[in-house]
C-alpha cells in the first residue's frame, strides 16, 4: 500500500512508520518537525517537511495519492489547548479537515486517525471506560479530537470513506519527547537520569492508563489489516497512579530522588483508564507490554540518547 503518515517523524508516528515500512508499504511522511525529529524517519520512507494546514501538505498528498491516510499530526499538549484553544482547534480540527478534503479530491477513502481515550471521555462514570461511555471532554484538546471523529463519520456516510479512530490511552516509550509539558514518562525519565528533581502536579493520586508504544503500533497495523471501521479504545485496562508510575521510573533509573509537588493543572482529569475489549473482539489485539517492562525499555532508550 501507499501510506501517508502525518506526524510520522514524531514519537508515535515514527514507530508506526517503521512498522509499515517493515510490511513493505510505500510510506510518505508529512511532518513540520516542530516536535518530531528527522532522525526518526525510516530510511525507506520519504519526508515532506510541511504543516498539515499548508498548501505544501495538500500538494504532497495529491501527488502521492495514498491508499491510506494515517493521521497523527496534532497539537498534542492538553495544557496548551487550555491556554490557547483557538490554536488547538486550528491545528487539530481545521488541519484535519484540509487533509480530508484533499483525500476526497484524489480518491483516498481509507483514513486511520489518532484520537484520544485519555481526554475524550472526561471524568469517567465507570472504570475502565468502553466506547459506549459518554464523551465529556474537559479540555479543548479532547473537544477537538471528538469533533474530528464526528467529521470522520460525516465523510464515511456522505463520501464513502472507511475510517478508523483509535482512541489512545497515555502512550509512552522510546522516542517520546522529554521536552515541554506532555509526555510525563519521558519527562520524568530524563530528569531522573540527569539527577534533576521531577515535579508532580497535584498529589500524584491521579491515574492514567499507560500503554506502550509498541502495542499502539500493533493496533494501527491491525486496523489496516482487518479493515477496521469505527472508534476503538487502545489501552491496557490497568489504572496506574502518577505516584506508582514515578516509583517504577525511579527503580528503572536506579534513583533515590524524591519528587516535588506543584498545584494541579486546570483541565486535568483525576482518573482515566480504558476498556479495549472491543478492539480485541474485532482484531485479536491485546497489549503485550507490562508497565515495568515498558518503563525499563524507555529508560534504557534515554540512557542511550541525548534527546
Amino acid at each position: 500500500m501507499r501510506i501517508l503518515i502525518t506526524g510520522g517523524a514524531g514519537f508515535i508516528g515514527s514507530n508506526i512508520a517503521d512498522a509499515f515500512v517493515a510490511r513493505g508499504d510505500e510510506v510518505l511522511i508529512v511532518d513540520d518537525l516542530s516536535s518530531g525529529r528527522e532522525s526518526n524517519v525510516p530510511k525507506a520512507a520519504r519526508l515532506v517537511k510541511a504543516d498539515v494546514r499548508s498548501p505544501e501538505a495538500r500538494a504532497a498528498l495529491e501527488s502521492f495519492r495514498p491508499d491510506v491516510l494515517c493521521h497523527l499530526a496534532a497539537q498534542l499538549d492538553v495544557r496548551k489547548s487550555v491556554d490557547d484553544p483557538m490554536f488547538d482547534a486550528d491545528v487539530n480540527v481545521v488541519g484535519s479537515l484540509k487533509l480530508l478534503e484533499a483525500c476526497k479530491k484524489v480518491g483516498t477513502r481509507r483514513v486511520l486517525f489518532a484520537s484520544t481515550g485519555g481526554a475524550i471521555y472526561g471524568e469517567q462514570d465507570v472504570f475502565p471506560a468502553d466506547e459506549t461511555h459518554p464523551t465529556r471532554p474537559m479540555s479543548p484538546y479532547g473537544v477537538a479530537k471528538l469533533a474530528v471523529e464526528h467529521y470522520l463519520s460525516y465523510y464515511t456516510v456522505v463520501h464513502g470513506f472507511r475510517t478508523t479512530a483509535l482512541r489512545f490511552a497515555n502512550v509512552y516509550g522510546p522516542r517520546q519527547s522529554p521536552h515541554g509539558e506532555a509526555g510525563v514518562v519521558a519527562i520524568f525519565a530524563r530528569k531522573l537520569l540527569n539527577r534533576e528533581v521531577p515535579v508532580i502536579n497535584g498529589d500524584g493520586s491521579q491515574t492514567r492508563d499507560f500503554v506502550f508504544v509498541g502495542d499502539v503500533v500493533r493496533a494501527n497495523v491491525l486496523a489496516i489489516e482487518k479493515d477496521l471501521s469505527g472508534s476503538f479504545n487502545v489501552g491496557t485496562g490497568v489504572e496506574t497512579s502518577v505516584l506508582e508510575l514515578y516509583d517504577s521510573l525511579r527503580r528503572a533509573a536506579g534513583s533515590d530522588i524524591a519528587p516535588k509537588h506543584a498545584p494541579g493543572k486546570l483541565g486535568e482529569q483525576m482518573r482515566s483508564v480504558l476498556d479495549a475489549r472491543l478492539l480485541e473482539r474485532h482484531t485479536g489485539f491485546r497489549p503485550q507490554t507490562k508497565l515495568d517492562d515498558g518503563i525499563r525499555a524507555t529508560v534504557d532508550y534515554f540512557r542511550s540518547t541525548d534527546v
